[in-house]
């Protein structure tokens, strides 16, 4: 018979002597009758016997033996009611005491199982899925022991997880990280503004970089944001590509800290979306075809002549939605001028990467009905941008950075001639 067989059944026969046959018996039926539910509640109790067995070997190491103590001056002091978590519950327990030279003593493993660090952290990452704090008693097991699951417990663990994360988030040194390019967008939630910015590395990764929060989207909150950035070790420097939908808050700070030397890129949608506003509904649909089939041209001159071309079309149409187009022409061309490979060009020519963290922001917080002041809207908004990181993959293309890196640096330098063409 195998080893570990062996040890099984020795372990089936001497879990049976610990607690009785008809003990076993009666559980046994209970998971056979009512299912998961009932072996839940097993696991609930068996881990309040092996909390309360860990507590005693414990006390054991520190006293020694009843017959063979280890130091006369510490004594054994009976026990006490108590509580730990086991998992993400917290579950009542007999907690052994000792007594020295000083009066109470302390045990370090009821000490660490009292600890609900790990519990608040893997219940924030289930109201982040879109579990409601409210409902949360709804998914635990529903057993006698188990304690401390009210709305206002859990709220109070949630408070704490989500405070440490906002405070590792807004501390987080970003000295290590090269920007590629950095998107800049903000989010509206509970009446403010969230400006906030995400980056891609040369190597292609993501990364929520920060966000400032004020009362509209200007130029004053996005300079606070860009010296945030600045503060935590992140070097903003002339060759770094900007993607933003066009807003001129946005825009100002950026041309007032690059000047001419800023290179950024317009988001196609969100020009797409303009230039429609200002044409009647049958026009719309072709509007958004030409300007899109425009930047899908893979050299600038072509780019460039469908563009000239559509601007041509708006203005026997509306002239205000030539003027629209018009307005942000350079802009659009910007990766058609770095000669930027189609792959990876699709990823840079909208905001698109930083609306889908918003979108996974908006979902993770749909459960919370009100925000209960500033730090409130921080702490969850910080939380949920870490959330969103743990799913970040490599942009599409990324292989092809380190190309548009030599063009971009070969445009600030002045020697255009140097660009090696895209492929």
């Amino acid at each position: 018979m195998r080893r570990d067989t062996i040890l099984r059944k020795n372990a089936s026969q001497m879990f049976k002597k610990l607690r009785g046959t008809d003990w076993v018996v009666e559980r046994m039926y209970q998971v056979l009758s009512q299912g998961k539910r009932a072996f839940d509640s097993l696991m609930l109790e068996l881990g309040q016997m092996v909390a309360e067995a860990i507590m005693y070997i414990d006390r054991e190491e520190v006293a020694g033996p009843d017959y063979f103590p280890f130091k006369p001056e510490i004594q054994k002091w009976a026990s006490q009611q108590g509580s730990v978590f086991i998992g993400d519950r917290k579950i009542v327990v007999e907690h052994p005491r000792l007594r020295g030279p000083r009066g109470e003593m302390g045990l370090r493993s009821y000490e660490e199982l009292k600890k609900p660090g790990v519990f608040s952290e893997e219940l924030l990452g289930k109201v982040l899925r879109g579990l409601s704090a409210r409902r949360y008693h709804q998914t635990v097991v529903d057993a006698a022991q188990a304690i401390g699951i009210s709305a206002s417990s859990i709220s109070r663990h949630i408070v704490e997880a989500t405070a440490r994360k906002l405070m590792a988030f807004r501390e987080r040194d970003l000295s290590d990280f090269k920007p590629f390019a950095i998107f800049v967008d903000t989010i509206h939630r509970g009446g403010e503004a969230f400006m906030v910015a995400l980056g891609i590395e040369v190597g292609g990764k993501k990364r929520a970089l920060g966000f400032w929060q004020g009362a509209t989207e200007n130029h004053v909150i996005c300079e606070e944001l860009l010296a945030d950035l600045e503060r935590r070790g992140l070097v903003l420097s002339k060759r770094i590509l900007w993607v933003s939908d066009g807003g001129k808050g946005i825009v100002k700070a950026l041309r007032e800290r690059f000047s001419k030397k800023l290179i950024h890129v317009r988001c196609m949608i969100h020009k797409s979306r303009n230039i429609q506003k200002h044409l009647a509904k049958r026009y719309r649909k072709e509007a958004h075809r030409r300007l899109k089939t425009a930047l899908e041209q893979n050299t600038y001159s072509d780019a460039k002549q469908m563009l000239e071309d559509f601007e041509k079309w708006l203005r026997k149409i509306n002239e205000s939605a030539a003027e629209s187009l018009r307005e942000a022409f350079e802009e659009l061309l910007t990766l058609h001028r770095l000669k930027v490979p189609g792959l990876l060009r699709k990823t840079l020519w909208t905001t698109n990467p930083i609306e889908s963290m918003f979108s996974t922001v908006r979902d993770c917080e749909r459960n919370v009905k009100r925000y209960r002041g500033s730090k409130m809207t921080q702490r969850w908004l910080a939380a949920v941008l870490l959330h969103c990181e743990e799913g970040f993959k490599r942009i599409k293309g990324y292989t092809d950075i380190t190309t548009v890196v030599a063009a971009i640096e070969a445009e600030q330098a002045g020697d255009p001639q140097q660009v090696r063409p895209a492929a």
